[in-house]
């Protein structure tokens, strides 16, 4: 399968033979990043906001998730669980995803806002793959963020929700993440290429997608 990061909270998963899944499509008005075009056979939704919730981005047949259930379209199996918003209105709801393509899974922590128990961690199963909000503002800052990964234990994260330059949102630079993960330099490529479950390195690695 394929990771390619398009900026804040959205992603593209593809595998060959399986359905496309876009995470979090946005509003470049509301965020400041580039107009998104992509397409894809399901759209997740973790949050009902402007920076994640924008589904005319994305074209084509689409099936949009956005909120928690079990769900299997097109061979890919995708688990949402909420995390934020029991009964506080003030609080946006927020759906936490995991996605299974062949047993290989991805979580997609959207703008989770506070480290889980051990039971809720447990609950997830198996995570090979963390995409992990690291900025703050609503979401995770870096020391929550990094308590999460040490309790998720993925094969990879992929932070996300940080600043860019030239965006319109007040979020922590990547830095300071990985200052706090104790990492004194990145491991940067333009997209995440994973075959198997297997394939995957046995220690947490931290990579950035450009």
């Amino acid at each position: 399968m394929e990771i390619t990061w398009y900026g804040h909270s959205c992603f593209r998963l593809t595998e060959r033979g399986l359905a496309t899944v876009v995470t979090d499509p946005y509003d470049a008005r509301a965020v400041g990043y580039e107009t998104l075009r992509l397409k894809a056979d399901i759209v997740t939704v973790s949050n009902d906001t402007p920076g994640h919730n924008y589904l005319t981005a994305v074209k084509g047949d689409t099936h949009p998730i956005t909120g928690p259930g079990e769900y299997e379209i097109g061979g890919v199996f995708i688990t949402g669980i909420q995390t934020n918003g029991h009964g506080k209105t003030e609080e946006p709801r927020n759906t936490l995803y995991v996605v299974d393509y062949n047993g290989l899974t991805v979580a997609h922590l959207g703008l989770l806002n506070r480290v889980p128990t051990q039971t809720e961690i447990e609950a997830l199963g198996s995570i090979n793959i963390a995409l992990v909000p690291i900025g703050g503002d609503g979401g995770l800052n870096a020391a929550k963020a990094a308590e999460v990964i040490s309790l998720l234990e993925p094969n990879i994260v992929i932070p996300m929700m940080y600043a860019i330059p030239g965006a319109s949102l007040t979020l922590d630079t990547l830095n300071k993440f990985l200052k706090e993960m104790g990492l004194a330099e990145t491991e940067t490529m333009p997209s995440l290429k994973a075959t198997s479950a297997s394939s995957l390195p046995q220690e947490t690695r931290v990579i950035v997608l450009e």
